[in-house]
């Protein structure tokens, strides 16, 4: 008896490959640039799953031309480059890789906020530039203090909470906004929660960890960033679209707030052109948050075990659609 056929969009790393391969017939995309839309139509075709990146826009035309399609595994927390309710109309199951990811997520949050605060990548090119002309002066480099300022979180979910708990060590004063109350968080961090526009007056350093949708969409806008403080920074590695790129490049320029570090971007990936580039009170990372070589083994895992558990007669662990699993 045939095995079922899967395609993967990437190479993922071999602990999920090797999985696998042990109950499918594997086909992976070679190229490190993602397949076209059209590419991608053509390689589903007659695959019953499909190992997805947040670089693969899974909308209704592609799996109109999927006809045998019956699962779609994500390599990513994160899902909003799949049309669920299509996907749920058509009776496909859609996972994602929750959990595994969230203390690479955070401790890179963090790494941002440490670098844009303190001038790390600054420093770093003035050195290599020869500009490093005296050994030391008072006004060299000059940061901002992360021990004991206020940190907001907005979105208390895994990965926001985690970021947290690394503020905590650092004795940061933690506020958050999140559409719900978080008990045990708020007793765990010393967390408290706040409106939006409150925690953008108050803190020192604002942390995105919101996922996209319509209300998250553009949430921090010209008049948002106008409420921050001018010394304070923007990490952003949730969403690109989440922040008015334009807005932030304005705040920035203008020396509304004080610095941002992004993740991500509106559109990935960003063009060289994009003028936040030019700003030298930007930190910028090519949405790499979860990469670790770990984490990214543990996630290539996930999606194995996932197609797995459906194929077995199993629900999925990471189910994001449960409806159709039930049919």
């Amino acid at each position: 008896m045939s095995k079922a056929r899967i395609f993967v969009s990437r190479k993922i790393p071999q602990a999920g490959l090797q999985l696998l391969e042990q109950h499918f017939t594997v086909e992976v995309w070679p190229h490190y640039a993602p397949p076209t839309k059209q590419q991608l139509i053509e390689k589903i075709a007659g695959c019953v799953g499909m190992v997805s990146l947040l670089s693969d826009k899974i909308d209704a035309e592609v799996l109109a031309a999927a006809p045998e399609l019956k699962i779609i595994a994500q390599y990513a927390v994160g899902y909003d480059n799949i049309d669920v309710a299509e996907a749920s109309r058509r009776g496909i199951c859609v996972t994602n890789t929750p959990e595994v990811l969230t203390e690479a997520s955070a401790d890179f949050a963090f790494a941002q906020l440490m670098a844009v605060a303190r001038r790390v990548v600054e420093s770093d090119k003035y050195v290599r530039n020869g500009q490093w002309q005296v050994a030391w002066h008072p006004s060299m480099m000059l940061g901002y203090d992360i021990y004991g300022a206020t940190i907001g979180i907005v979105g208390a979910g895994r990965i926001g909470q985690a970021v947290a708990r690394r503020a905590r060590g650092f004795s940061m004063k933690i506020l958050y906004f999140s559409s719900s109350a978080k008990p045990e968080f708020e007793k765990e961090t010393g967390a408290r929660r706040v409106e939006l526009d409150e925690l953008l007056r108050e803190a020192d350093f604002v942390s995105l960890h919101v996922p996209l949708n319509n209300d998250t969409r553009g949430l921090i806008n010209a008049d948002r960033l106008a409420l921050m403080k001018k010394t304070a920074f923007l990490i952003n590695n949730s969403r690109g679209p989440v922040v008015d790129e334009k807005a932030l490049y304005d705040a920035l320029k203008s020396g509304q707030i004080a610095g941002a570090a992004l993740d991500v971007f509106a559109s990935e990936p960003t063009p060289a052109d994009n003028p936040l580039l030019q700003l030298e009170n930007v930190v910028v990372a090519p949405h790499i948050s979860s990469a670790s070589h770990a984490t990214r083994a543990r996630m290539a895992v996930m999606v194995a075990e996932n197609l797995i558990a459906f194929f077995t007669g199993h629900q999925p662990a990471n189910l994001v659609n449960p409806g159709p699993a039930k049919k």
